[in-house]
């Protein structure tokens, strides 16, 4: 889990140097039909033609969101779709992990606590590798000329170093009380968010097209919050008659109570009389 974890954000961190926001996020959606594969592969989602269609719409609005608002480019293209897939591990065994009982790991900062250190020993080696030497003699860290240079980089990384810590816990949470699919779904907010601030911030535009994909988009993730709801409706209702019914006091109540109810109907009816 940890290996997969650090190369997804590793992997679609250095994606950033070759693609676009737009062509990112197009690529990065992808995820949810890796999430779903492997889902079905651990069992921990059933095969449903809601759930296939639910994942087609939202994949196909956000290619609909994107499409031709980006600058292609094959070697980033394959480190995020690379990243898709390593993301798609991560979230289904993220998933097994904080569900089991048994191993006490449903608090996100315990998981947390035994992620960061492997991730650190996992991506450790790619850092040294492509980026130790570069970051060595860079000016900005250790051959700096103006204090305000350093400082200003220092808080950006920490501020950035904050926001992943904020992300990675509410990510995790969520994975603990639902599943990874649904996390996924709930992202794509995060994932129009992205969209709109490149628009507005890089320049990027939208056709007609694009905000027809849009629509398609939200109308999938509307889809999945409501068959949620009824699912979890369902389920709630169903725990409640199971428990009705296996409990002996309130199946002994309910029987004290209809032989009360059975008495003074026998009672009433000879006054009646």
């Amino acid at each position: 889990l940890a290996l997969s974890t650090s190369l997804d954000i590793g992997l679609s961190n250095w994606s950033f140097l070759y693609v676009t926001v737009s062509l990112y996020t197009m690529t990065k959606s992808s995820a949810i039909l890796f999430i779903l594969l492997f889902s079905l592969l651990f069992k921990l989602e059933e095969v449903r033609v809601a759930l296939l269609l639910v994942v087609l719409l939202i994949a196909g609005g956000l290619f609909m969101f994107t499409y031709k608002s980006t600058q292609f480019n094959a070697q980033g293209f394959m480190l995020v779709l690379c990243a898709s897939f390593l993301g798609g591990i991560r979230w289904t065994l993220t998933q097994i992990l904080m569900q089991k009982a048994d191993l006490g790991l449903q608090n996100p900062i315990d998981i947390m606590f035994h992620l960061q250190p492997l991730m650190f020993l996992g991506l450790f080696p790619l850092f040294a590798v492509f980026e130790g030497l570069p970051l060595s003699i860079s000016e900005k860290l250790f051959h700096f000329h103006e204090a305000g240079m350093l400082f200003s980089l220092v808080g950006k990384l920490f501020l950035g170093g904050i926001l992943a810590f904020g992300l990675g816990f509410s990510e995790f949470l969520l994975v603990s009380r639902t599943s990874s699919l649904t996390l996924s779904i709930a992202g794509i907010f995060k994932e129009i968010c992205i969209l709109f601030l490149a628009t507005h911030l890089l320049g990027d535009r939208l056709s007609l097209l694009n905000w027809l994909g849009f629509a398609v988009c939200l109308s999938g993730i509307s889809l999945h919050v409501i068959l949620k709801a009824m699912n979890s409706k369902g389920e709630k209702a169903l725990k409640l008659h199971k428990e009705a019914s296996s409990d002996p006091d309130l199946e002994l109540l309910l029987r004290h109570t209809e032989h009360g109810e059975k008495e003074e109907e026998d009672v009433e009816t000879p006054q009646q009389h």
